[in-house]
């Protein structure tokens, strides 16, 4: 998605599962990994507040700055640039959500142009991830206090076995649609480089808002209103 609002900048502090550290978050390299390499969970964060990009250290004023060595100055050394930096993981919000059509745990299929007219809250997730465990309770509570709004609240899980995710989902009380996004194509065109990572999607399939991390109640709600317009709202 062009003019993705960046929620996922920092120093980088290492290089992890062919990923790289980008203030604390993890986020994957853009190549659509093996199905035995996990993607990244993520402190939370809102689109409203982005975290900003880290700025240079101001180099010190000549009143202050340590006398020159008589010595030659050594060059620096040119820095590398990295083979393979991922893309920042974006909200997109305020252009049409990319496109959603995956299987269906228990069958048949979730596509999100079926679902025009309805507002659709994603959650990109995985039953490794504590972040996204902890959340689907009060996510299951959202969708079902306002489902006569015509809510429909969909998790996708991001390259796991089906039997695995549905054990996990009926372990938690999970009763919205949860779709499986095996070879990471969802993942890839949402842009969902680190988990979990949740889109609040309007009735005309327009991105409203968006969190990365694991988020409360409270956050729940405010993305929830930025498509129920007139509903209360309530954590």
């Amino acid at each position: 998605m062009g003019g993705k609002t960046a929620i996922a900048t920092g120093l980088v502090t290492g290089v992890v599962a062919g990923g790289l550290v980008l203030g604390g978050i993890l986020l994957l390299a853009p190549a659509i990994p093996a199905a035995s390499d996990p993607p990244a969970t993520a402190a939370p964060s809102r689109s409203a507040s982005p975290v900003p990009s880290p700025e240079a250290s101001p180099s010190p004023s000549p009143a202050t700055s340590a006398p020159a060595s008589p010595a030659s100055p050594t060059p620096a050394s040119p820095v590398p640039a990295s083979p393979s930096v991922p893309p920042q993981t974006g909200f997109g919000v305020g252009e049409p959500a990319p496109s959603l059509r995956v299987p269906r745990v228990g069958g048949g299929e979730i596509d999100l142009a079926a679902l025009r007219g309805k507002p659709v809250w994603v959650n990109f997730m995985a039953t490794w991830c504590l972040p996204c465990r902890d959340e689907l309770p009060a996510m299951t509570g959202f969708a079902t206090r306002y489902e006569d709004t015509g809510l429909v609240v969909v998790a996708v899980d991001i390259r796991e076995d089906e039997a695995a995710v549905d054990a996990f989902m009926r372990g938690l009380g999970v009763t919205f649609p949860v779709g499986l996004d095996t070879d990471g194509v969802a993942q890839a065109a949402w842009g969902a480089y680190a988990l979990p990572v949740h889109f609040w999607v309007d009735a005309q399939g327009v991105v409203r808002d968006g969190a990365l991390g694991g988020i409360g109640p409270d956050v729940m709600a405010a993305g929830l209103r930025t498509i129920l317009p007139g509903v209360d709202v309530t954590p």
